[in-house]
């Protein structure tokens, strides 16, 4: 599951040119505002994904902390206004100053929709398990942290004055440290934190931690109910039930670092879920183009696309697409792009791979 960063040459940057090359622009009157109300609309989303604990009776687990400001829209509002105190008010101090001027906005990014193969599905990711059984893999020390690098960017509706227009961040770094158990961490994400960034330090396990993944079953059928069971107790009633079990596997992708045996049955679980597509061609983030295992959301016309390499398999990103009509985003639109530029385990909070410590 390590992702190789590679420079792709110059004819693989048509999608992400605009965003890779963007200039800062100077802040126009009145541009703080919206920046501010674009800072509270992912606050707003990062309290929707936070997990609910479940009822009495329920068998699920307690409840984990999902990842901040990474878009998902397929959970539960929080309860706890705590909580929400506690992320707006971090966020505010910390992330608000640098929201104006580490990530300029630039035209909605947009992308040629790749064809969908339902048949062919199950035997790319046939193949996808069988290249992830032989990746190695470090083994992680309780005292060590695990360290994820990537590109992101996303694409919002933003208002000035009596006109929306459709716009998408310039692409940017994020940076994330996480302790085995899930307890501490760290993000550094230009736009969404201060240049030294906010901890992700908290009571309740991350939901991506490795000491909790470690402790999911690897057998396919098994891993299925328990993802099906974990995200029946937290989706939000609206989004399919198919679609949040694809969404939550997915997650365990990108910024986690899954444990060796794990990997291989989260791809054939995903096999195994109604409506998961294979899809000919999708560019991530920084411009890699792969073969992509794909799900239509058919409540929002939105379809979530995991990339892989089209020779080793490895994984490089995932982004969402409008593909189905929308009152919000034209066909092509990329809603949403994460490319994985590094990951890796490290002896320290903060310390960057190959960097002198």
């Amino acid at each position: 599951m390590n992702a190789s960063p590679s420079q792709p040459p110059p004819a693989e940057w048509t999608e992400t040119q605009g965003l890779l090359s963007a200039e800062e622009r100077d802040l126009p009157a009145g541009r703080h505002q919206f920046h501010k109300e674009q800072m509270m609309a992912r606050i707003r989303e990062d309290l929707r994904t936070t997990a609910v604990a479940p009822a009495r009776n329920s068998p699920s687990p307690a409840p984990a902390r999902p990842r901040p400001f990474l878009r998902r829209a397929v959970l539960l509002p929080a309860l706890a206004c705590a909580l929400a105190g506690a992320v707006v008010g971090g966020v505010a101090l910390t992330g608000g100053g640098d929201a104006g001027t580490s990530s300029a906005d630039g035209p909605a990014l947009t992308t040629r929709i790749g064809a969908a193969d339902a048949r062919g599905a199950r035997p790319l990711l046939d193949h996808i398990a069988l290249a992830a059984a032989d990746t190695s893999q470090t083994t992680v020390r309780a005292d060590q942290f695990l360290y994820i690098a990537s590109k992101v960017a996303s694409t919002y509706p933003k208002t000035v004055g009596d006109k929306t227009t459709i716009v998408t961040q310039k692409l940017h770094s994020r940076q994330v440290w996480q302790s085995p158990d899930g307890r501490d961490g760290w993000l550094i994400e230009p736009g969404n934190t201060g240049k030294d960034g906010i901890t992700l330090a908290g009571p309740n396990p991350a939901r991506s931690a490795y000491d909790r993944l470690a402790k999911l079953p690897t057998d396919p059928a098994a891993l299925l109910r328990r993802i099906y069971q974990e995200s029946d107790a937290v989706r939000d009633p609206e989004v399919p039930r198919d679609q949040a079990a694809f969404v939550a596997i997915g997650d365990l992708l990108t910024e986690s670092y899954p444990p060796a045996k794990l990997t291989p049955a989260l791809f054939k679980a995903a096999a195994r879920i109604p409506g998961v597509v294979a899809v000919n061609d999708a560019v991530d983030a920084v411009g890699r183009h792969g073969v992509a295992v794909a799900r239509l959301d058919e409540q929002n016309g939105e379809r979530t696309e995991w990339i892989f390499d089209k020779k080793t398999y490895a994984f490089l990103g995932e982004r969402s697409v409008q593909v189905g009509p929308s009152d919000t985003f034209k066909k092509g639109t990329v809603t949403f792009t994460i490319a994985i530029t590094r990951r890796a385990v490290v002896d320290a909070m903060k310390e960057v791979p190959g960097e002198e410590g």
